[in-house]
């Protein structure tokens, strides 16, 4: 894996505690753990707690995860389910199994 050893930033919008956001969150982890082991941080923002922080971000539509660091900063829309999407969105090469 070509990373270095900066901790990844990683901001995850989603709107209240629904099925579509458990998904998200939870494909969001697996990837993390196969990809980038002990070095990534998850924020999970729930916008309908803190509706003021989408602005910040420019965010539309959740679930919405948002790279931020390393740069550039990166969108992803959608509950994370099509693993490769995911990978190539965050700029990840995976891991040679």
């Amino acid at each position: 894996m070509e990373t270095n050893d900066e901790t990844w930033e990683l901001r995850l919008y989603i709107a209240g505690n629904t099925p579509k956001s458990q998904l998200a969150l939870s494909n969001l982890k697996k990837y993390c753990e196969e990809h980038l082991k002990g070095k990534y941080l998850i924020e999970v923002i729930d916008l309908l707690v803190k509706p003021q922080l989408a602005e910040g971000d420019q965010i539309f539509a959740v679930p919405t995860l948002v790279k931020k660091v390393p740069e550039p900063i990166r969108k992803i829309i959608g509950d994370l389910s099509n693993e490769e999407k995911v990978l190539v969105g965050l700029n990840i090469r995976p891991a040679i199994k």
